[in-house]
């Protein structure tokens, strides 16, 4: 189902109701806590984070250490169009408070921005018809590219008019942005940045909040969400995963910024020497220097794992003699911070 001037506004569930409740009131603690703690420096670095893993999403292999070297000027080692894809994708986001939602030449303004040298139809919608593709699986069908404006049209008026609570409103959008699939590439960025833009409207500390990389990691559930919502023609399935995945990314903001300088000389020496790897023990107690295997696990490995900076590889087998370390996104978050010190 898609917009039209008789749309039918989605089922608001008791789980809808709920989440958006929560959402309302975690955010105004994390506004309270931003207030304090979202320095330049961190909002850059969320932002970052988002750019990482919107593109991630989209097959982009650069890691989150390679977007900031990208964002920063210096040079990686990479596929040009990746990189390409990183600058594009920091300069729209750096844009973002320029555009009108529901304004259909700011629309096509920010995609010829986002896919700029990377695809021939750029800031203008698709000229043919398209599906979508998982594998070899034909999961979603377009409607045809003559049909492409006018649904464009009725979804940006919709938008403009509509008296549904932003957070729900801005859900719609997605899925029906993601249903019409107006471009001829970039719409899942696409679709992503135009519901921040909405959220940021209501709230401006959505700007900074890294949604994506909560969606990145429920990749699988995001496409499931939107094709049930497509086999009931109904966008509350769709709404209610994208609302859990806000609510997620704000708790774990607040849960993280509040944390985020305290870390002992130890835990910040043991993240610092995992790095982008996966070290097992040994390996870590060589690069930190140490001989005495209960003060690496007291003083080290321990409050690392239980403060949640770092993971286990094979977290079933916590003794397993293969085990080995990686950085939580926290972890890597705080590695990130002070890189930029």
């Amino acid at each position: 189902m898609t917009i039209s001037k008789h749309y039918q506004p989605p089922t608001i569930t008791p789980a809808i109701l709920n989440l958006v409740a929560e959402i309302g009131e975690t955010i105004g603690r994390y506004t309270v806590l931003a207030e304090q703690n979202l320095t330049p420096r961190l909002r850059r670095v969320n932002r970052i984070r988002t750019i990482q893993a919107s593109l991630a999403i989209e097959n982009n292999t650069l890691t989150l250490e390679q977007v900031t070297a990208v964002i920063e000027g210096k040079r990686v080692l990479g596929h040009p169009r990746e990189i390409q894809e990183v600058h594009n994708a920091f300069a729209t986001y750096e844009a973002m408070e320029e555009w009108d939602v529901s304004s259909e030449e700011d629309l096509l303004a920010a995609h010829d921005l986002l896919m700029r040298v990377l695809v021939d139809e750029t800031g203008r919608y698709r000229s043919r018809g398209v599906g979508i593709f998982r594998g070899e699986h034909l999961v979603h069908m377009a409607p045809p590219a003559d049909r492409v404006p006018q649904l464009m049209a009725d979804l940006l008026d919709w938008l403009g008019n509509s008296s549904e609570h932003p957070l729900v409103a801005s859900c719609v959008f997605h899925y029906e942005f993601e249903f019409i699939h107006p471009f001829a590439d970039g719409n899942g960025r696409m679709g992503r940045l135009w519901q921040t833009l909405i959220l940021r409207n209501w709230k401006s500390l959505f700007a900074y909040l890294p949604v994506e990389t909560i969606i990145r990691e429920r990749q699988e559930a995001y496409y499931q969400a939107l094709a049930v919502a497509d086999q009931r023609a109904d966008a509350t399935p769709f709404i209610e995963f994208m609302l859990r995945a806000l609510c997620d990314a704000i708790r774990e903001a607040v849960a993280t910024d509040q944390v985020i300088d305290q870390v002992s000389d130890q835990v910040a020496a043991l993240i610092r020497a995992i790095g982008d790897g996966e070290p097992g023990s040994n390996d870590l107690m060589q690069a930190l220097g140490l001989s005495h295997r209960p003060t690496f696990r007291e003083n080290y490995l321990n409050p690392a794992l239980k403060a949640e900076w770092i993971e286990r590889t094979q977290p079933d087998s916590p003794r397993s003699p293969t085990q080995r370390y990686r950085l939580t996104r926290k972890g890597h978050r705080w590695l990130q911070l002070q890189a930029e010190k």
